[in-house]
């Protein structure tokens, strides 16, 4: 086939296909071209998930009846004149491509009306067939109204999902727009029926809230930073309110919805340990940086970009999520459920037996084994450890002023039950332990300052440890040598079938783990999962195991000492609220919780 142009319409059809992906792509290209013209009101309205309409009215400045026609062309627009404003474009759109794009496959009708103009000006568009503008009536802004979209790509329409499908598509769209420009006002009506109605001149909190949802407040926690030219603000979720899919994470850059794999890598870090790793936390950021700084021409939707220092927005997101982690108690409240009915102001017998049952039925769901409080065991064991401490209760009215051990928190308010969980409290209520999930959390954070230093410590062994492995995993070895050696383990193979341990780490070999036992799990986990191709994310999985093996496991019983030398780490070590895992390690039975169980409220 001779070379040749391609028509003006199979040129806007294959731009169509990078820009209008679905009517969600023609909504946000419309909706952002409202916020352009400096509007502070925008309307959508569609049908059938925007298949059949999409109608977007704003207030903005409007176009000119005389350049009508320029806005239906392609790549023509009023944002950009020359190369040099691509370095620093400050508003959402610049291509010049929407408009004629979306044409190119709809129907489209455009009325427009500028401030201070006597009429509005109206011109259609219909895949390569373009009437000429005509005067029309309208008040002041533009609107865009696309109908029967993709009708002659019926393959593009075949693809299209259900109808609630593309309407919730469309929904999180102009939601993620609003929370960029809490400003404007924005309107969603699906079948004449409204969907989403935000006010104007919101607050960037008051707009979060709207859009996240305002039963979500008691559970975001504030962010800010300012450093090193990167300017950022917004929410963090707590781990509780984490998602099965990253719907709920926003990120906005002067303004603009985007997606940036640095960021993205900084946010999965900074609640590293502190969520299951398929689970992703609620977050919304608003990072200002520089124009000249950033290039958004990099995507034909935009949503991508490219920073010229990566790693400079990268740790300036990880520090703000950190800080706003760190600095806030993370403990889990436990809600035992409706508050029981009562006779009379005081609780009757009957309701104390619902609230006493309710506590009990909580515990009995973390272990069905729980049979509840053995005070018996706990005296006993106090009797023959520390006796002082008993005749020191005595005394007291309470015992949370008992001071035994100055360097240990006191004990004598601490149950351990079941072997498993440490009951105590703080001033905001009842605390419930999990103790291996704890120590766990104890053990990772010592070994990630160890290793912080260096290689761990390691202790050669007088005899090789022999582990019996299957052949395939021989090859494995030599893929973990490196990791191996910076946990303090020597092992080469000794055989076709046999792994042989010439060194160990001192930690582990003081927390009674046995070589052959951790070689032959570290081999199996790379087996079924294969080697994680970056060192550090590597290291952290194998410290998360090893930390896993060394703690205290539920049925151990503790000494009143070793209960208490936990909850002293418990206050020392970062992100004790959860294990490495992402599990918690306490929950927290508030004071309000239990007025209100117990008919006090």
């Amino acid at each position: 086939m001779a070379i040749h142009r391609l028509p003006p319409l199979v040129v806007n059809q294959i731009a169509a296909g990078e820009v209008v992906e679905r009517p969600a792509s023609v909504v946000k290209e419309l909706v952002e071209n409202a916020i352009d013209a400096a509007a502070t009101r925008v309307v959508v309205a569609i049908d059938n998930g925007g298949r059949d309409l999409i109608r977007v009215t704003d207030n903005g400045a409007g176009i000119p009846f005389g350049e009508l026609e320029l806005a239906v062309a392609p790549h023509a627009t009023s944002k950009i004149e020359t190369t040099d404003d691509l370095n620093a474009i400050e508003t959402l759109g610049f291509r010049g491509e929407a408009l004629a794009s979306i044409a190119s496959v709809s129907r489209l009708t455009l009325v427009s009306r500028p401030a201070g103009a006597d009429e509005a000006g109206r011109i259609e568009v219909e895949g390569d067939r373009r009437r000429e503008p005509r005067p029309d009536s309208g008040p002041p802004g533009t609107t865009v109204t696309v109908r029967n979209l993709f009708f002659n790509t019926p393959a593009r329409r075949k693809f299209l999902r259900t109808e609630a499908t593309e309407t919730g598509r469309i929904t999180r769209t102009l939601e993620a727009l609003a929370l960029g420009h809490p400003r404007i006002g924005l309107k969603l009506t699906v079948k004449n029926r409204p969907v989403l109605d935000l006010p104007a001149g919101q607050s960037p909190h008051a707009r979060m809230l709207h859009v996240l949802g305002g039963e979500l407040e008691p559970q975001l926690l504030p962010l800010e930073l300012d450093e090193h030219g990167v300017a950022i603000r917004g929410m963090a979720g707590r781990p509780e309110i984490a998602r099965g899919t990253t719907q709920h994470q926003h990120v906005f850059l002067n303004g603009r919805p985007v997606s940036d794999r640095a960021i993205s890598h900084a946010v999965k870090e900074a609640y590293r340990g502190l969520l299951d790793p398929s689970r992703h936390p609620t977050i919304v950021l608003f990072l200002t940086v520089d124009p000249g700084h950033v290039d958004v021409n990099v995507h034909p939707t935009k949503a991508e970009v490219r920073f010229r220092s990566p790693s400079t927005v990268h740790t300036a997101v990880l520090s703000a999520i950190r800080r706003s982690l760190r600095d806030a108690d993370l403990t889990p409240a436990v809600d035992l459920g409706p508050q029981p009915a009562f006779s009379s102001g005081l609780a009757s017998g009957s309701a104390r037996g619902v609230a006493t049952s309710a506590f009990v039925e909580h515990f009995r769901r973390l272990d069905p084994a729980q049979k509840g409080f053995v005070y018996s065991e706990v005296r006993q064991a106090l009797q023959s450890e520390a006796p002082e401490m008993l005749a020191t209760e005595a005394t007291h009215s309470t015992v949370a002023d008992v001071e035994v051990l100055p360097t240990f928190r006191p004990v004598t308010d601490v149950l351990q039950v079941h072997s498993s969980y440490l009951i105590t409290s703080d001033e905001q209520g009842l605390l419930i332990i999990d103790q291996h999930a704890l120590h766990e959390r104890v053990m990772f954070e010592t070994l990630m300052r160890a290793v912080g230093k260096g290689n761990l410590e390691s202790q050669r062994l007088l005899m090789p440890a022999m582990v019996e492995v299957d052949p395939t995993q021989i090859e494995l070895l030599g893929e973990l040598r490196g990791l191996l050696r910076r946990i303090g383990i020597e092992a080469e193979p000794a055989g076709p079938a046999a792994v042989a341990v010439h060194a160990f780490c001192s930690f582990l070999f003081e927390r009674g783990v046995e070589p052959p036992d951790f070689i032959r799990e570290l081999l199996d986990k790379a087996t079924r999962e294969g080697v994680n191709a970056d060192p550090e994310a590597a290291l952290h999985e194998t410290l998360d195991m090893m930390a896993c093996k060394a703690a205290v496991k539920a049925g151990d019983r503790l000494s009143p000492r070793e209960i208490a030398e936990l909850l002293r780490q418990r206050e020392a070590v970062e992100r004790s609220s959860r294990c490495p895992h992402g599990r918690p390690t306490t929950l927290r039975l508030s004071i309000e919780e239990l007025e209100r169980q117990f008919g006090r409220r």
